[in-house]
């Protein structure tokens, strides 16, 4: 028994397997979706046990100027130069 998320353009983004004696867990199986939904749309990465509504990973800056910018944007929580967070 397996789960399949295969996206718009065809490409399959996950695949979970249970075995045949354990039920699928249809809660775990919606918020995939939704985490992949919001990554997909707000180009940020899903933390850990993410639950809608809750602070997503905004990739890390790339040149020194998104470095400096990030430094100045009180919006996102930031825990080191390489990690912050954000409400979307």
């Amino acid at each position: 028994r397996t789960v399949f998320f295969i996206d718009p353009a065809g490409t399959i983004r996950l695949v979970m397997y249970y075995p045949l004696n354990v039920g699928r867990n249809m809660a775990e199986i919606k918020r995939v979706l939704l985490a992949l939904q919001t990554s997909d749309k707000h180009k940020v990465a899903i933390p850990l046990n993410w639950q809608p509504g809750e602070k997503v990973i905004v990739p890390p800056p790339k040149t020194l100027a998104d470095y400096e910018a990030r430094l100045e944007d009180t919006s996102l929580e930031k825990t080191d130069w390489y990690l912050a967070k954000k409400m979307i």
